[in-house]
């Protein structure tokens, strides 16, 4: 009995491989079917997700970043009469700065608003200068004068604010300075106002510049 229990157990395996290999091979067949398309090539998959944010990172890395902020303080539309009719520019102005200690101011001229925007970023980079600081203020009063146009700054303590108006706190903010009194006097002339904010800033000097200047050192400052 138990040979012949043995005999039959070995022909159902046998049977049931036989059955089970060509059930598998046309699942197989089924789904690479399914997976081509009309032609016999592989079928696009609608819904595969692409790693989009990927991509962005790398183009991110490509690009040079730029700390630089701008800020337009006046748009003016030129225009001028000539034979043929009327040409009307643009003329802005722009001021630059990295909040750090940099700030920079620049014209623009054109026929389109944006290009004119451009050109006086540019040329604001060109000329960025860095301006002395203290901690969060300006290390001593100062004044500046630009045509009709005279502001005087003076330092503030820490949460004082930018106490500042116009365009002069346009320049004020991109340079850095968060701790500030200011008076205008004068034009408000905005690019008076401009010229005359950052020759004031100009003049700073921190105490290691002067000494630098005057050829001292600390040991022979007064008061050490």
């Amino acid at each position: 009995m138990e040979e012949i229990m043995e005999n039959n157990v070995e022909n159902i395996e046998e049977v049931k491989e036989t059955v089970e290999q060509p059930a598998v091979e046309n699942a197989e067949k089924v789904e690479n079917n399914e997976n081509k398309g009309k032609f016999g090539n592989k079928k696009f998959d609608k819904n595969k997700k692409f790693n989009k944010r990927d991509d962005k990172k790398r183009r991110d890395d490509r690009r040079p970043r730029d700390e630089m902020e701008s800020r337009v303080i006046s748009r003016r539309r030129v225009s001028k009469s000539v034979k043929g009719g009327d040409i009307q520019t643009y003329s802005v102005l722009v001021v630059v700065g990295d909040k750090k200690g940099r700030v920079g101011i620049g014209h623009g001229k054109s026929r389109e608003q944006t290009e004119a925007v451009d050109k006086a970023i540019k040329n604001a980079k060109k000329n960025l200068v860095t301006i002395a600081m203290k901690g969060t203020t300006i290390p001593h009063a100062t004044e500046g004068k630009f045509c009709t146009s005279k502001i005087v700054m003076l330092p503030a303590k820490d949460g004082n604010g930018i106490i500042a108006g116009g365009a002069a706190r346009a320049v004020i903010e991109l340079a850095g300075i968060r701790d500030i009194t200011t008076k205008l006097h004068g034009s408000s002339n905005k690019d008076n106002c401009v010229k005359a904010t950052l020759q004031a800033l100009l003049k700073l000097r921190t105490m290691e510049q002067g000494m630098k200047l005057r050829g001292k050192n600390e040991n022979t400052v007064e008061g050490n």
